[in-house]
C-alpha cells in the first residue's frame, strides 16, 4: 500500500520549474550537466504547448519531490502503442520513501488502461541502484539491443542528404 503521503498526478504549467529542476539535478547525476539546454520557456513550449510529452510528478507530503517524463512509441509487432519513459527521477532528499515505485506503477497503470503494449526505457550501465530498482519491479533489460542515436551535426547532415 503507498504511503498516504504520496500523491502522483500529471504536471501542470506551475510545476515547471520542478520539471527543470528535476532535470538539472538528474543531469548532474549523470554528469551531463553541460548537455542541458532545457529552459523554462522550451518546457511550457513542448510539455504544454506543442504536447510533445507528458510528465507525472511525485509529491511527498504535498511538496514536489521527483517527476516521471513519458511519451507514446508504438510496437509495429504489437500493433499497439506503447509509452517510453525518458526520464524518471526523485530528489534526493526524497528517496527511499516509495516516490519512484509510485511513479513507476503510475505510469504502469497508465499503459494498462490505455491499451498499450509496452512500457520502455533506458538507463545508463553503471547506474547500478537504478538498475536494481528496475529489476526488483520486474522490469528485464534488453542486452540484444543497442541504441542509436543523430543529434546535433550528425543529425543535420543526416536531414541534408534527404536532398541529395
Amino acid at each position: 500500500m503507498r504511503d498516504p503521503k504520496i500523491t502522483v498526478l500529471p504536471a501542470v504549467r506551475e510545476d515547471i520549474p520542478h520539471i527543470l529542476r528535476c532535470i538539472t539535478e538528474l543531469a548532474r547525476y549523470e554528469d551531463m550537466l553541460d548537455q542541458v539546454e532545457a529552459t523554462e520557456e522550451k518546457l511550457a513550449a513542448t510539455l504544454f504547448d506543442r504536447q510533445d510529452a507528458r510528465v507525472l510528478i511525485a509529491r511527498y507530503d504535498g511538496v514536489p519531490a521527483g517527476f516521471a517524463l513519458y511519451f507514446y512509441n508504438y510496437s509495429t509487432f504489437l500493433a499497439k502503442p506503447g509509452i517510453y519513459l525518458e526520464d524518471l527521477f526523485v530528489l534526493p532528499e526524497y528517496r527511499g520513501k516509495g516516490l519512484g515505485k509510485a511513479l513507476l506503477t503510475t505510469l504502469a497503470k497508465t499503459a494498462v488502461e490505455e491499451g498499450c503494449g509496452r512500457l520502455e526505457w533506458a538507463c545508463l550501465n553503471w547506474n547500478e541502484p537504478s538498475i536494481a530498482f528496475y529489476c526488483a519491479m520486474g522490469a528485464e533489460p534488453m542486452d540484444d539491443w543497442t541504441v542509436y542515436r543523430l543529434t546535433g551535426d550528425t543529425l543535420t547532415a543526416a536531414a541534408a542528404m534527404a536532398e541529395e
